[in-house]
Order: structure tokens, then sequence, then C-alpha cells
């Protein structure tokens, strides 16, 4: 099974940019979707962006559509986050989860099984 370690969170004022990464160990993330969650505090866990395995297609919600890009990168075995123009509501731990199940990408939580332990974006006003 693969492993999954979230980096790049940190503190950022609004209208900056972060990139966080989803490293993957154990197995090559080439052959898993992988989808970007954030939960907020108090928050239920919500879907950010998701990636399929092969054919690049990408899924965005639409409260960051235009502003983060999702990307794999399979030779370094990670899928990025591109966060730019971050607003305050955007302030939440952020997890990334994979899937070898998925035929394309999934944007509920239950569709993916593996899980990273999450990054924390603070983005002050």
């Amino acid at each position: 099974q693969v492993q999954l370690v979230e980096s790049g969170g940190g503190l950022v004022q609004a209208g900056g940019s972060l990139r966080l990464s989803c490293g993957a160990s154990g197995h090559t993330i080439s052959s898993y979707a992988v989808g970007w969650f954030r939960q907020a505090p108090g928050k239920d866990r919500e879907f950010v962006a998701a990636i399929s395995r092969t054919e690049g297609y990408v899924y965005d919600a639409d409260s960051i559509k235009g502003r983060f890009t999702i990307s794999r990168d399979n030779a370094k075995n990670t899928v990025y986050l591109q966060m730019n123009s971050l607003k305050p509501e955007d302030t939440a731990v952020y997890y990334c989860a994979a899937s070898d199940r998925l035929v394309r990408i999934g944007v509920r939580l239950d569709e993916y099984v593996y899980w990273g332990q999450g990054t924390q974006v603070t983005v002050s006003s």
C-alpha cells in the first residue's frame, strides 16, 4: 500500500501563494488517482481538487477554481497543489488522499483509501 506525506503548508498573507506537495512511498503514485481535501476548524472535511492516474484529468471545487492548480510528477512520485490568491477562508488543514479503485477521479471522502496526516495552511488578512 502507499503512504502519503503532505508538506509545504505554513502561514501566508492574503493574496499570497503556497505549493503543497503530497509525496508517496511504498508504491508508485502513478497507480493512484489523488485528491486534495481540506478541513477548517469546526467544519467538515471538504473536497478541493483531484487528478486522475494517467490522462491528467483534473477536477476542481468551485471555491478554488482559477486560484488552485493540481498537478502530478510521477517521476518524483509527487502530486502538487499550487495555491495562488489565497484568502483567509482557505485556512485549513490540507490532506491528500489516494485511490487505486477510481476509474477517473473522486470527490467524496469515502472514495479514497489512503490518506496523509495533513499540513496546516493559515492565511492572514
